[in-house]
């Protein structure tokens, strides 16, 4: 274990990794923030998403690396990578799509009132993916929830 010296003061080696982290993770763009935090959640690799989705690693591995995008990846890509991610195409499209400079409007505006709850955003992305039976089962489970949290409704 080192300590990182800066200037007259040493600082303890558990503080100079999560700095750094944390400034990586403010220098990702959109895409790779949103490949990088699931990638974390579910503890997979490259490898994996790239066999879940049926695309190379190395097109993964890009994606996931490459600061500044020329263009958006094609529609194909963006597919295999959500399938790959198990998340919404419409949220990998929206944050490829703003990796290079475009802003992909899927939503309305109250996308603007929740800009950080991503739970929010994959309810509403995911939902136009469901069957219409389970799309039944997700609003009586919404309505269950409700009328639990507001029982005078």
């Amino acid at each position: 274990m080192t300590a990182h010296t800066t200037g007259a003061r040493q600082d303890p080696p558990t503080q100079r990794p999560r700095t750094v982290a944390a400034a990586l993770e403010r220098e990702l763009n959109p895409l790779q923030r949103l490949i990088q935090q699931r990638l974390r959640e579910r503890g997979w690799s490259y490898g994996e998403v790239a066999r879940r989705g049926g695309m190379p690693r190395s097109t993964v591995y890009t994606l996931a690396t490459t600061q500044n995008l020329a263009r958006p990846p094609r529609p194909a890509t963006i597919d295999a990578l959500a399938k790959g991610l198990d998340m919404p195409v419409s949220a990998v499209r929206a944050a490829a799509a703003e990796s290079t400079g475009l802003h992909y409007y899927d939503q309305g505006p109250a996308r603007q009132e929740h800009p950080d709850d991503q739970e929010r955003e994959l309810l509403i992305a995911s939902i136009d993916e469901l069957t219409p039976e389970d799309r039944r089962h997700v609003a009586a489970l919404v309505e269950s929830l409700r009328n639990r949290a507001s029982p005078d409704r």
